[in-house]
This record gives structure tokens, sequence and C-alpha cells, in this order.
């Protein structure tokens, strides 16, 4: 399998202003005094060697979709935040509106962040495309009706050209859907949320957003550590410091990236991406996040190593 993230972040898009443009250039340029940078070649190694990410990249502005992507069949998604729009333009792309494609899509649930994408899935317009919606909410197509409808949005969805089905799904049971594995698992988060574990080839990947993990209830018996039990990859809600999380954003739905560390050490996981990134924390402070999680992780490790990295709009994983 091979993972690539859309939108990594959560509540609602962040997009890079102006002044963070500008404040990347200049730290950028402040770095570069003294360095013999007269071919582009050396300009390169410069941005790849010296330069944090955070100033020579972004972690990016898109709410939640990831990509799973299991072989040459189908295509399959979770959660249509505003990254399935630049997915779908890839899409049209390489396909074309000639050649029709199936698009499986799970859904951790139905709030606005994580739907609000798929107006502008162009795919979705094109006929014969096949776009199969999946998820344990009884109010998933209600949901989808509803944001099209007026005075939300110009397009209805019965306009949308597609063939679109709307798939129910039951949580702790195995489904094989085009070769893939799906195991669903309900989680801590208003409005009902669900995890996804995907299983192909003795690989295998959670995603695991928006749901809030008590840090008094983590030993062996939490039901998530079994769901998380030996991953090569999970994706975690780690939106809030664990300050935040125990304080003053406690019971709002999401996690920390301490809470994150604990419970992929217990369940042996493999790789620990953090995503759903907190709109209002800016590039430097999603690496600094990430810095102290990485170190807390080695003070905290038990003789099983967790890689640690964030996510960011463009990040390929492959399995």
């Amino acid at each position: 399998m091979k993972i690539k993230f859309w939108g990594t972040r959560g509540s609602l898009p962040a997009p890079l202003s102006a002044t963070g443009v500008r404040a990347k250039v200049r730290d950028a340029l402040l770095a570069a005094r003294g360095h013999k940078l007269e071919t582009p070649e050396a300009i390169d190694a410069f941005i790849d060697t010296a330069l944090p990410f955070a100033v020579r990249g972004t972690f990016g502005g898109n709410s939640s979709c990831v990509q799973v992507a299991a072989g040459d069949g189908p295509y399959f998604i979770c959660d249509l935040g505003t990254g399935v729009r630049e997915f779908g333009a890839r899409m049209m792309a390489k396909h074309g509106a000639g050649k029709p494609q199936v698009y499986h899509v799970f859904m951790s649930h139905v709030h606005w962040d994580h739907i609000m994408g798929f107006p502008f899935f162009t795919p979705a317009y094109i006929p014969g495309n096949i776009i199969r919606i999946h998820g344990c909410h009884k109010v998933l197509e209600e949901a989808f009706l509803r944001q099209q409808a007026d005075p939300s949005f110009p397009v209805h969805f019965d306009k949308l050209a597609a063939q679109i089905e709307f798939i129910t799904l039951e949580t702790d049971r195995d489904y094989e859907i085009d070769g893939l594995r799906v195991r669903v698992m309900a989680q801590h988060h208003a409005g009902e949320s669900y995890g996804y574990r995907f299983e192909r080839d003795g690989r295998s990947m959670v995603y695991s957003t928006d749901s809030e993990h008590k840090f008094d209830v983590l030993d062996e018996s939490y039901p998530f550590i079994g769901f998380f039990r030996d991953a090569d990859l999970v994706v975690f809600d780690a939106m809030y410091s664990y300050a935040d999380a125990i304080s003053v954003k406690e019971d709002w739905g999401h996690s920390s990236n301490i809470v994150a560390v604990e419970m992929a050490q217990m369940a042996r996981v493999k790789h620990l991406v953090l995503f759903h990134h907190e709109p209002i924390y800016d590039d430097y402070t999603i690496e600094t996040m990430l810095g102290e999680t990485i170190r807390f992780e080695e003070i905290n490790r038990d003789g099983h190593q967790v890689r640690v990295s964030t996510a960011y709009d463009g990040l390929e994983i492959e399995l």
C-alpha cells in the first residue's frame, strides 16, 4: 500500500498567508548568508539540507483527505475535506473524462470539514464514474445532500453525473472491498466518529482521526490498543498539545501528541503520523511539536521504537 496525504488540517482549511510566505523567505535569506549559491544545483542542495521543513515547505492548509493506494484497481480515499479537490484534479489529468473510474470513500464522520471538498471533486461530475461512499452514520446521505441544497451551494447533489452510492458499514466486523480488508471501530467524538483499519498483502494502516483518548484510561485493555496492534502505519488525530487536551480543550473530541505516542508504543505500531493539525498552528509550531513528540517517544520507549512523523499535504508513505 502507498498512503498519500491530500489534506491534513483539522476543523477548517488554513492556507498560508502572504505574511507567512514573507516570513519563510526572510528566514531562508538569513540562513543563506555566507553560503556560495552560484548555481541552481547549489541552491537546491542548500534548500534540501540546510533549511528546516517549516522554512522550505508547509504542512499545508487543506482539510482531511488521505488516499490509500492499493495496486492498480479502484481508488480508496479517507474523508472528503478540501484536499479531495486536488486529488480530483490529479485524477482528471491522469484519466480524463473518457476513462471511468471507481472511487471508494471511507468517512470518519460527517462534520463539515470532512465533507466540504466533495462539491469540488471533479470526478463526481463525470458520467461513468462510480463513487461509493462508505460510513456508519444513519445521516450519511443526508449530510451530503444538505451540503449542496439551497442556499448553501449552487449545484444540487442530484445534478452530479457520476453514479454515487451510499453504503452503510457496521463496526467490529471485517469487509473485503475490491482487494482491501477493512474494519471499522467507533471512536470518541461528538456526532459519532469511526476509525478504519486497512490491510492488504500483510501490510496494515489505521486511519483514526477525530477521536479523543483520555490519558487515564490507557492500558492494554483499552480497545483501541487492539485496533492499532502491530499496524505498519497509524494516522492519528494529534490536534492538541497535551496541556490543551487536559485543560481548556478537554472533551472537545480530539487528542494530543503525547497520548498518540503512548498508544502507539503500547500497540507496537511501527510508524505514527500526527494528523488533523490545529488550524491556529503555523508551520513553525507544528515542526516544534514534532520535535517534542520525537523526543518524548525516545525517553518513553520501552524497547519498541515507534517512528514519528507529521503529515503534510503531499506526503507519500509506502508500506
